[in-house]
């Protein structure tokens, strides 16, 4: 009996460290995150440069969008760094944290449009130091952790050696990519190929002046119209509702600015897992968590819900929930269609575009060390 009660004991105790086992890993696989770290020279020639982030942003974060690791897509938090602009503090190194890493696509795109060039001093190993010191880059050993450093100026000018602040992120796993912009020769005399090889990533040239292809779609227009009608399933709550809202179709705008496609591109990235506001809007928030609509400040919801009951605002949120799936389901399936059409015109026209195209290969090749897939 005392045997019998002890094997029972002994499975009961092993099928819950099974369990925990299996929920634990479960956990680590939900928080799982890609981490990409920009630093991008703004001294006064890189105004290509910049043109070309703002413009390829949502094609970079779409591509993401579909990479799974067991299943799962894993989170994606950007951050971005100004190094090289005569505007900063020259005691700093004229480096700048633009921002911190984020989810918030909206933000990330904010940011990038507030970005102005000057003339100034390019110091690549003390801006890549730089962001290993203040971003946090956490200590999950799952996480695809990458640095993407650009400029067009020797790797090695500055007091601090590059290979010194490269040593400091391969020992927290850190890959570092460098994209010269310029000619590739150049960019190996100038050791970008070297400060790459050293960390581990991929040395990457781009011709930071050209212009950008964008390839017009019969689908593009349609998925325009369905973008303003996603807008109207947000419904913002919150002290920083309402702003966050209204960014949203600022940033809506600034695309705009760019190019009609890359609004295209930006409502594809709208579509996907990866844009998630749920600090801000309901619909977001309550697929997250329980909402206790009774306790939201009637003030910072839309005036259309100020008057109404705890339960109306949940079967609001709920209808346009359903719709919003629904948009966003639409735009997938003409996307698909839309790419299927680009790669086509690409393979005919031999084009590509610079930034995007590089950063792309790079992540996905480098992202399969971590399991993950396309």
């Amino acid at each position: 009996m005392k045997n019998y009660i002890l094997k029972t004991v002994f499975i009961f105790t092993f099928l819950i460290s099974i369990g925990s086992y299996a929920t634990n890993t479960k956990k680590d696989i939900k928080k799982q995150t890609t981490k990409v770290a920009l630093l991008l020279d703004t001294s006064s020639s890189m105004d290509g440069l910049i043109n070309q982030a703002k413009a390829q942003l949502w094609e970079i974060i779409n591509e993401l969008s579909h990479a799974k690791c067991e299943g799962i897509t894993p989170i994606l938090e950007i951050a971005l760094y100004e190094y090289g602009n005569s505007k900063l503090s020259s005691s700093e190194g004229y480096i700048r944290q633009v921002l911190q890493f984020t989810s918030d696509l909206d933000d990330i795109s904010e940011h990038l449009f507030s970005l102005t060039t000057n003339g100034g001093s390019e110091f690549c190993g003390q801006v890549i130091q730089t962001s290993l010191n203040e971003l946090e880059w956490g200590n999950n050993k799952r996480d695809l952790k990458m640095i993407f450093i650009a400029g067009n100026e020797p790797f090695t000018q500055g007091k601090l050696n590059y290979k010194d602040a490269i040593t400091s992120a391969k020992e927290n796993d850190i890959t570092v990519n460098t994209i010269f912009c310029g000619d590739y020769n150049q960019g190996v005399s100038g050791m970008w190929q070297d400060g790459a090889v050293y960390g581990g990533g991929d040395y990457m040239t781009i011709n930071h002046t050209k212009n950008i292809v964008h390839i017009v779609t019969p689908y593009d227009n349609d998925i325009i119209i369905l973008n303003k009608r996603l807008n109207k399933t947000y419904i913002h709550y919150g002290s920083a509702g309402y702003s966050k809202y209204t960014n949203q179709a600022k940033q809506d705008a600034n695309a705009e600015t760019l190019d009609e496609v890359v609004v295209v591109k930006r409502a594809v990235s709208k579509s996907s897992k990866l844009y998630n506001n749920a600090e801000w809007d309901l619909v977001d928030a309550s697929e997250e968590k329980e909402m206790d609509y009774s306790k939201l400040k009637k003030k910072q919801l839309p005036k259309n819900l100020q008057e109404k009951s705890a339960k109306e605002i949940k079967n609001y949120v709920d209808s346009k929930r359903k719709e919003r799936n629904e948009i966003q389901q639409e735009i997938q399936l003409l996307n698909k269609k839309r790419k299927q059409y680009v790669a086509k015109k690409q393979r005919e026209n031999n084009t590509k575009n610079e930034l995007e195209s590089v950063m792309i290969k790079a992540i996905k090749k480098q992202a399969k060390k971590k399991k993950y897939s396309w």
